[in-house]
């Protein structure tokens, strides 16, 4: 079970990226999957997740900046990130959830220059 993240790089404040995250099972497409962050010296915490019939949920800081979205045909996430602020740096984390798995991607770097 994979999953694979990728779109992360450097931007500067006020730009766009978006991540994309592809699960190798079907299994995935009944999934809860999200994204979560991991800045410097601090404890990995939620950015956006998304259950399989599309409902979201949002961390307040990133609320009306990014966007979750995904496509159960190629059981994939994304991650649309724009007005990215410099505290938006930090390794971005794919998830995905469906009993009992809780599976991790690799993670991917976004950097923010101010």
């Amino acid at each position: 079970v994979q999953l694979q993240a990728y779109g992360g790089g450097l931007v500067q404040a006020r730009g766009s990226l978006r991540l994309s995250c592809a699960a190798s099972e079907s299994v995935f497409s009944r999934s809860v999957m999200g994204w979560y962050r991991q800045a410097p010296g601090k404890q990995r915490v939620l950015v956006a997740t998304i259950t399989s019939g599309g409902d979201t949920n949002y961390a307040d800081s990133v609320k009306g900046r990014f966007t979750i979205s995904r496509d159960n045909t190629k059981i994939a996430v994304y991650l649309q990130m724009n007005s990215l602020k410099s505290e938006d740096t930090a390794v971005y984390y794919c998830n995905a959830k469906v009993w009992p798995i809780n599976s991790w991607g690799q993670g991917t770097q976004v950097t923010v220059s101010s």
